[in-house]
Parts: structure tokens; sequence; C-alpha cells
């Protein structure tokens, strides 16, 4: 059964809201918990390490709270995930070992993994058809406003003068624990009671392997991995640049909001880009112009220039993420909705593990800009599945029921077409 759209948009204001303190607190979080593991003794590989256990716990995760929200309520997911980031966060920054700080990273991205399921399936669910690549859109917007004010946030306050930046790091960390707790502000009403109850006998029909076969879900879920990991390592390596070439933290911490808000100026006029190019075309050309902006960071440009290169590449990165869950939404049967956005942010959540510790390696080896290299080949890769794959999320008619492909679905009322 179709998500249908509710009276008014406030439960998305409210979620969006919600979503930014809570992404805020994790991009404050996430650079900060870099500067703390290079003051406590860290090289390049051992902050991809531990950039990498941020994503380890949800890697296992991820699907068994997909299939939770198929079977019932998605809303307490929400306040489930805030205190997890919240104790991440304030955990990470007491910690004094690079041990104890990757099992707090990894405690921070399960929580962020409950919230992003809860809410995402929440949008899937109370969004027509018509309205989900607009409402996924301005989702994603709570993530950027995160992006924006997190990172600028930490590199004020954190400080490298005359060995503070462990003192320094710390506080960052449990400050970023505060911002989590605000996101409980905007916890209210956001999901109707009736929505999400009953769909479980449903869901359990569909094994992963089948959602997994269904048309556009594989490259809905590569492109998004591509487009996250590129962040991920973004947000993990550019204050290890910084470092090597001499930026500041609070420059570092500019530059990184600078890609976020040029993510959110994407996203507030990614409907008239779709009409105007189409879907496909936009993921195809986007993708592709990161890859070649991340290439650019490789290069040993001044700092106003990697400005230009950071802005640019903002504005590309902002067009994956919400059409790749519009993509896995609308080609994934109805009734496991939640388990195949919960398998796209496995394979989010697998980029995260294998990117920044691939970084890390290849960082150790070849330098900080190989890993920008690194996201150069992945995004290309993720272009040219787009570009292969143009009618994903609108084969409903060719695929039967249960999910299988290949087979048309039993005569039936005439159904709604997709509008993307």
């Amino acid at each position: 059964m179709r998500g249908r759209g509710t009276t008014g948009r406030g439960w998305l204001l409210r979620l969006v809201i919600a979503f930014g303190f809570a992404q805020a607190a994790v991009s404050m979080a996430r650079p900060a918990v870099s500067y703390r593991a290079l003051a406590l003794g860290a090289d390049e590989r051992a902050v991809g390490v531990i950039a990498g256990v941020y994503a380890l716990l949800p890697l296992f995760a991820a699907v068994p709270l997909g299939r939770r929200t198929d079977h019932g309520r998605c809303a307490p997911l929400l306040p489930a995930g805030v205190v997890l980031i919240a104790a991440g966060c304030a955990l990470s920054g007491t910690a004094n070992s690079l041990a104890a700080m990757a099992a707090w990273s990894g405690v921070m991205g399960l929580g962020h993994l409950c919230f992003v399921i809860g809410a995402q399936s929440i949008v899937a669910q109370q969004s027509a058809p018509a309205e989900q690549d607009r409402n996924f859109g301005h989702f994603t917007i709570g993530a950027s406003l995160g992006q924006l004010v997190g990172p600028v946030a930490a590199g004020l306050l954190v400080s490298g003068q005359d060995g503070a930046m462990a003192r320094t790091s710390g506080l960052a960390l449990v400050v970023s624990a505060g911002v989590a707790a605000v996101s409980f502000t905007s916890l209210w009403r956001i999901e109707r009671r009736t929505e999400g109850v009953g769909r479980g006998e449903a869901a359990a029909k569909v094994p992963v392997h089948r959602i997994l076969r269904t048309r556009g879900v594989p490259a809905g879920i590569f492109i998004s991995l591509a487009v996250l990991s590129a962040t991920d390592i973004l947000t993990a390596y550019l204050p290890v640049v910084g470092e090597h070439r001499g930026i500041a933290p609070s420059v570092v911490g500019l530059l990184l909001s600078l890609r976020a808000a040029a993510t959110i100026a994407c996203r507030l006029v990614m409907t008239p880009m779709i009409r105007l190019l189409g879907r496909t075309a936009l993921m195809t050309v986007t993708c592709l112009l990161a890859a070649l902006l991340c290439a650019g960071i490789a290069l040993p440009v001044p700092v106003w220039a990697l400005a230009l290169i950071l802005g640019a590449l903002g504005f590309c990165l902002g067009v994956g993420q919400p059409l790749s869950m519009t993509t896995v939404v609308q080609a994934a049967p109805p009734e496991a909705r939640s388990t195949a956005l919960a398998l796209r942010l496995t394979g989010n959540r697998l980029g995260q593990v294998a990117a920044p510790a691939s970084a890390g390696l290849v960082a150790g080896v070849a330098g900080t800009a190989a890993p920008f290299l690194m996201l150069a080949v992945l995004l290309t890769g993720a272009s040219a599945l787009a570009l292969r794959d143009p009618a994903a999320g609108n084969r409903r008619g060719k695929r039967s029921a249960d999910g299988r492909p290949g087979r048309r679905a039993a005569p039936g009322p005439p159904r709604r077409k997709d509008r993307c």
C-alpha cells in the first residue's frame, strides 16, 4: 500500500529540524574525533580505522531495524537514536585511548542509523508518490544544515595551540552531545499512529535477496554508497589534509560547511533541475562532475581554489542521496519499503567501513591526497551505473507483487503512474 500524503506538512518540518540537530551533532563530532585521535598519537591509518568503526555496528543492525519498521511504528527509533548519538559523542570526548574512541564512535554511528532508518521510513510512508522526490529532498536539507553548522562549531572549539588539541577536541565532543539532545524538542506528532501497523506479515514474505534483485534497488544502493563515502571521507580526511598543508582547524571547518551550504542550495533547486534534465541525466552528470572535483582536491591548490572545488563538489553531491532514496522506495515492493531503505543504509555503512579504512591504507602508502583519487574512481563508477539503469525505480509494472523481476502482476485496479 502506498504512503499517502498527510494533511499539512508540519510533521516534515519537525522531522527536518530534529534531523538537523542530530546531524549537526554528528558532523561536529566526526572531525573532532579525528583531531582528538591525532592528539592522542594516531596516524592516518588509525584515523581511517576509527572512522570505519563508526559504521561497523550499523552495518549489522540496519536490516533488522528495517524489518522492525516494516512490522510496526517508526517513530520510537528517533529518540533511541538521539540517546545513542549523545552518549557516543560525550563518551568519545572523555576517552583517553584510541580503542575506546573507536568503540564510542561505533555507538554514535548506531544512533545515527536508528534515527535515519526511522526518519526515512516515515517520509516514505507519509508521502504520496509524486511528493517523494520533493519530500526526500527537503528531509535531506536537515542533514545538510547539520553538516553546515557542525564543522564550523567544531573548528571554532578545536585548537591546536600549545598542545591543547586533546582538551579542546574533547570539549567539542561533549558540546556535540548537548546539540544532539536538542533534537528531542521536535520529536512530537511526526508519525501518524495508523502508519506502519499490520504490515509485518506481508513484509516477512519478501526475502532480502529478492529485494536486492529488484531492478533499480542495486543502482540506488551503489549511488548512495558512493556519494556518502565521498561526504564521509571529506569529513574525516580534510582535517588530515589541513594538518599537512598548514590549514587551521577553523578554516577546515569553514571549508566543510561551505560544502554543506552548496548541498543545501542544490536540494532547494532539485525539483526544477529534475524537470529540466530528468532524474537519470541529473544523477549521471553530477556523479561524474563530483568525481572530477574529488580528483581536484588531491592537487596542491591554494585555500581559495580548494573552497571553490568544495563548493562545486557539495552542489554535485546534493543530488545522489535524495534521488537514491526515491529510486529504492519506488523500485522496492511496497510492503518492504523500510527493509529496502535499510538495505540502502547497509550499503552506506559498508562504504563507511570500507572507504575510510581503505583511505587510511592508501594515505599511509601514497599520501593524504590519495583517498580523494580513490573517491574519483568510485564516483565515476556510480555515474556509469546511473547511466546504464535509466528506468530505475519505475519498473513496477513488470514486477509481481512479491517483488520478483520480469513477471507481470495480476490484473487489478488501475495504478497511479509514478511521477519523478
